[in-house]
């Protein structure tokens, strides 16, 4: 299925890996409408690339993340996957080539141990024994977690967790990965293995976070929000080093370019 999706993709000239097209979403609590969570939102990002979505606490990435993959609804506007909407019908197709690391690493590990965990999705998408076994050996490998194997997941570390849920999502082999603060939880050394495992992939990278210096490190697009909208978009280098915008959006320069590194 998967690759009759990424067929799908090139027979309809698909050059979109994402597209939002006037996005707008609220969340509702016990007492109704609680304000907008995502204002008219609009954006694009090719295959092979990786975007940055930067902003402080509120500013509407991880909601925005979560609507890319389907886990949230109830939204107005258009987003599309590889061409397809994100309806119920698309859903089980995109969610074959798209891959969503959650920010807290619990929500995204349910399993007894490391391996039922990595090899869930390649079981339930009905992959063979041994091709299940493989992709599991190849995407703790990657991640540098060979020896957790058989560990259960409750007995992790943090920085262990979001480990195994990175490998959770590289089992599947997709297309397009969306990372919610991948580098929270991660000491020094791995967070820089991640840097450059990110930067190896030549998937569509969607990447929300506070760590600048990562962002820095391995997007060549930011994209701005507060509010739930869209501030600025442009090149890495061109936001990051804008002080005021920064600044006036409640962010600060990444440290490399604070002088205080």
């Amino acid at each position: 299925m998967k690759d009759q999706m990424v067929l799908y993709m090139k027979i309809n000239n698909q050059n979109y890996g994402i597209e939002v097209k006037n996005l707008s979403f609220s969340y509702e609590n016990d007492g109704g409408y609680s304000g907008m969570a995502l204002q008219n939102v609009n954006f694009t990002a090719d295959f092979g690339e990786c975007v940055g979505i930067i902003g402080a606490n509120g500013a509407g990435k991880s909601t925005f993340l979560k609507i890319l993959v389907g886990l949230l609804g109830g939204y107005t506007g258009d987003v599309n996957i590889g061409g397809l909407e994100i309806n119920k019908k698309n859903l089980s197709d995109i969610r074959r080539i798209e891959g969503y690391v959650f920010q807290d690493s619990d929500s995204q590990l349910f399993m007894s141990t490391v391996y039922e965990d990595v090899a869930f999705a390649p079981v339930n998408y009905g992959l063979s024994e041994e091709e299940t076994k493989q992709r599991v050996t190849d995407a703790l490998k990657m991640m540098g977690i060979e020896e957790l194997r058989d560990r259960h997941t409750f007995r992790l570390s943090g920085g262990q967790k979001k480990l195994a849920a990175i490998a959770t999502i590289l089992s599947m082999t997709p297309e397009i990965i969306l990372l919610d603060e991948p580098t929270i939880a991660l000491d020094p050394r791995n967070r820089k293995n991640l840097i450059g495992l990110i930067n190896s992939f030549s998937q569509l990278r969607v990447i929300a976070s506070h760590d600048l210096d990562m962002i820095m490190d391995t997007c060549s697009r930011v994209v701005l929000m507060n509010n739930g909208k869209i501030i600025r978009e442009g090149s890495t280098v061109e936001i990051l080093n804008d002080r005021e915008l920064l600044e006036s959006n409640g962010l600060e320069l990444p440290l490399s370019l604070s002088g205080h590194r």
